[in-house]
């Protein structure tokens, strides 16, 4: 892989179900089981779905007028599937957005049906992979052989 295109995270465990994923940039987020505040697994999908599509829905609209509201909720339903895995299924993307009156906020209401379908049909990488499907490989580093190695 270039550098162009590599992505990657951290992730340190902190205390029993609770961890810090680190960007390279030196960004850090709290995550755990949702015992507390910290952001779980599974909301850590729903926010990267809905902060996808929204980066791309406000890039294109706010050229041509500023939101006066600008929000996404992002569900789903956590279900044990036939297999006996957990996934998600029935998850949505709800967009409220208002723009003010006048020429500009009328091209930016134009605009967002537009935006919201080249999102999900090109531009979103989160919410494509997820559609798409991408296998996932899980591994153990270093010397010990399976999926993990205890240090």
């Amino acid at each position: 892989m270039s550098d162009d295109t590599f992505r990657s995270v951290e992730i340190e465990r902190t205390s029993v179900g609770n961890y810090v994923a680190r960007n390279v940039r030196g960004g850090s987020m709290s995550m755990g089981t949702g015992e507390d505040a910290s952001f779980t697994p599974v909301e850590l999908l729903l926010a990267a779905i809905g902060g996808c599509t929204a980066i791309d829905v406000d890039h294109i609209t706010s050229r041509r007028a500023e939101p006066t509201r600008f929000s996404v909720d992002v569900t789903g339903d956590k279900v044990r599937d036939e297999a006996g895995g957990n996934r998600m299924q029935n998850l949505r993307v709800e967009f409220t957005v208002t723009f003010p009156a006048g020429p500009d906020g009328d091209k930016a209401r134009e605009a967002l049906p537009r935006s919201l379908q080249q999102s999900h049909d090109r531009l979103c990488t989160v919410s494509r992979t997820v559609e798409l499907g991408t296998p996932v490989s899980i591994v153990g580093a270093g010397d010990a052989p399976g999926p993990a190695r205890a240090t």
